[in-house]
């Protein structure tokens, strides 16, 4: 008997997937596109298109009857999550821990540092020929705090280590402590907000997380202090950011918005004191060889009948 692994990459260039005739499984390519590889009723592990929306993400779950595992290529599950109810019982649902950490930390760090140090003044001074000469604030002796304290947060903290901040705070849905120190709870956060200059979200959107970053969030945070979201649009208000970042009290640093794609002519774009990257934390040269080894170890496991890693949730 043989069955079907869907792959969103093609499967001679990964290496160290299990040999189709000791395995029994047969590997299709399917990136999104409209026409299907073959009948999904067929494939057993479905390994989802990355960065191709709700949409194509769902759209084979109904028909894939004989599926056993679903295994995304990012961090969240928000995308796929609406096709769940379609599954029988006992899929298991697999995230990508372990692929985007260095990529969305790194991007993180970076929309902090552009952010105080005034980077897109700089490049609007290049484009005119101004000199915008002047103190700027500094990350050293700031307080960071983050919001949502998973493998993307721990590796954010880990890249904020040589940069002399004066304390990093850490959130969580439940509080427990780490090699690092305390993480708190998110119903902390009313106390925390006030004290930090720069606020991180690196959140998974969820019931509970949407709209997090609502009004009375971006209230309670100090004058003069920055909001970072790599996370998922939806975590943040957009009206209720918008309000707080035209009167200047605060700025932001949006990797992900809501909407998303934003679209042309919406307040974001111009807003001031609002730098925006275009949903690229997940997406640079580290992604592709992280994934392959990913998808390589985690169809070894199922051929083999070992665990799987980063199992989110399994079917009811």
């Amino acid at each position: 008997m043989t069955a079907d692994v869907w792959l969103p990459i093609p499967a001679d260039q990964i290496e160290g997937l299990p040999a189709p005739a000791e395995s029994g499984l047969n590997y299709r390519f399917w990136d999104g596109g409209r026409d299907f590889p073959a009948d999904p009723a067929d494939c057993v592990f479905y390994a989802v298109p990355y960065m191709r929306g709700t949409e194509v993400a769902v759209r084979p779950l109904a028909a894939m009857t004989s599926v056993r595992v679903v295994q995304t290529l990012s961090a969240g599950i928000d995308h796929v999550e609406p096709g769940l109810g379609t599954l029988s019982a006992g899929v298991r649902l697999c995230n990508a821990r372990g692929v985007h950490e260095a990529s969305t930390a790194e991007l993180a760090l970076a929309l902090i540092l552009a952010s105080l140090r005034g980077i897109p003044r700089f490049v609007e001074g290049q484009r005119r020929e101004e000199w915008y000469a002047g103190f700027y604030p500094a990350l050293a002796d700031k307080s960071v705090l983050i919001v949502g304290y998973g493998s993307i947060g721990a590796a954010i903290e880990d890249r904020l280590a040589p940069f002399e901040c004066a304390r990093v705070a850490r959130v969580a849905r439940s509080a427990r402590t780490t090699e690092r120190g305390e993480v708190h709870a998110l119903t902390d956060l009313p106390e925390l907000l006030p004290e930090a200059d720069v606020v991180i979200l690196s959140t998974p959107l969820t019931p509970a997380t949407r709209h997090l970053a609502g009004g009375g969030f971006l209230s309670r945070m100090k004058d003069g202090s920055l909001l970072v979201n790599v996370a998922r649009g939806p975590v943040v208000d957009t009206e209720a950011l918008l309000k707080e970042v035209e009167t200047g009290r605060i700025t932001a640093a949006l990797d992900v918005t809501d909407p998303e794609p934003l679209p042309a002519g919406h307040p974001l774009w111009h807003a001031p004191g609002v730098l925006i990257s275009p949903h690229v934390g997940g997406s640079t040269s580290a992604f592709m060889p992280r994934a392959k080894r990913l998808l390589a170890g985690q169809i070894a496991r199922y051929a083999t009948g070992e665990p799987l890693r980063n199992v989110v949730l399994t079917t009811e």
